[in-house]
């Protein structure tokens, strides 16, 4: 995709599911990116079936979200054209904060090794 981008912080907020029409829900989140002395914190939010991705995300864990730029004009009451823009998240990656491994079990019995 050509607008398709990628972003890897620290979860400071998921919110929950808002259904904004019959037909459209969405959930947003908040990541805060580092970027010098000035801590970037950016909105995110996913979509319909994508809502419960989010279910297995917790705040101070780091993830990387993949997303794409969303934009659209709108007529406003009073006449005239504004317009806003999303980030879409498409996935939503934990890489810290995860379950983590479990060691090796070394203390396995090998009496019953063939040579």
């Amino acid at each position: 995709m050509a607008n398709s981008y990628e972003a890897t912080g620290k979860v400071i907020a998921v919110f929950d599911t808002q259904q904004v029409k019959d037909t459209f829900k969405k959930r947003e989140f908040v990541i805060e990116i580092e970027d010098g002395q000035y801590p970037q914190q950016i909105k995110f939010q996913v979509t319909q079936d994508k809502c419960n991705t989010l279910d297995s995300v917790n705040v101070d864990s780091t993830v990387k979200v993949l997303f794409n730029l969303r934009g659209k004009a709108f007529q406003a009451k009073d006449g005239s054209t504004g317009y806003f823009s999303n980030l879409d998240a498409w996935r939503v990656e934990t890489v810290t904060g995860a379950a983590t491994a479990k060691p090796a079990d070394h203390t396995a019995n090998f009496d019953d090794v063939p040579f």
